[in-house]
């Protein structure tokens, strides 16, 4: 075993920790590898960056299910390969419900929002905002920066001081987990 791969082991051992510095790093080294892979795959930026960034929200989701006899970089591409096949799934599912079904056109409703109508996005937000301040505080910031300051991605990074790819799974990751203190699950 070499010097990389001692590091490597060291890193992920540190990520099965919840350090968030072996994560940046585990997306920083393997980042180009899974991204490139979907570009072949998908040969399409958007879905390809998609695909990429909930890779690493699953794995790193998932990290403590890691069997450290094989590849990480192996493992991040099952995982990839697998979302892209689920993605394939939902899109075919999606037009087939479009081809059988004209409700959509039978749903066009008037836009205008009613009183009650106002009185219950507030009265959700107000709930919605609690719940955002279960969460940790880095989670919080970025949820905040992205929903409520509506700071494109580029933006957030700057302002936080971490490459655009670490925000993107952040807020991937803020968003999963305010859904499970949502759901009560947390």
């Amino acid at each position: 075993m070499d010097k990389s791969e001692d590091t490597l082991d060291i890193t992920i051992k540190k990520a099965k920790q919840g350090n968030q510095i072996a994560f940046s790093t585990l997306l920083d080294t393997f980042w180009n590898d899974v991204y490139g892979f979907q570009l072949k795959r998908t040969q399409n930026e958007n879905d390809a960056e998609d695909i990429t960034i909930q890779t690493f929200s699953k794995a790193f989701d998932k990290i403590d299910t890691f069997d450290e006899t094989y590849e990480f970089k192996t493992w991040l591409i099952a995982i990839s390969k697998n979302i892209h096949i689920d993605l394939l799934r939902k899109r075919k599912r999606n037009v087939m419900e479009t081809d059988n079904s004209n409700e959509a056109i039978k749903r066009v409703l008037d836009d205008t929002p009613t009183v009650e109508d106002q009185l219950i996005t507030e009265q959700n937000l107000a709930t919605l905002l609690q719940y955002i301040k279960k969460l940790k505080p880095h989670y919080q910031e970025v949820i905040n920066l992205r929903y409520f300051n509506e700071l494109s991605y580029a933006d957030i990074a700057n302002q936080l001081n971490e490459p655009i790819n670490n925000v993107k799974v952040k807020l991937l990751r803020a968003k999963k987990l305010l859904a499970e203190v949502i759901d009560g699950r947390s």
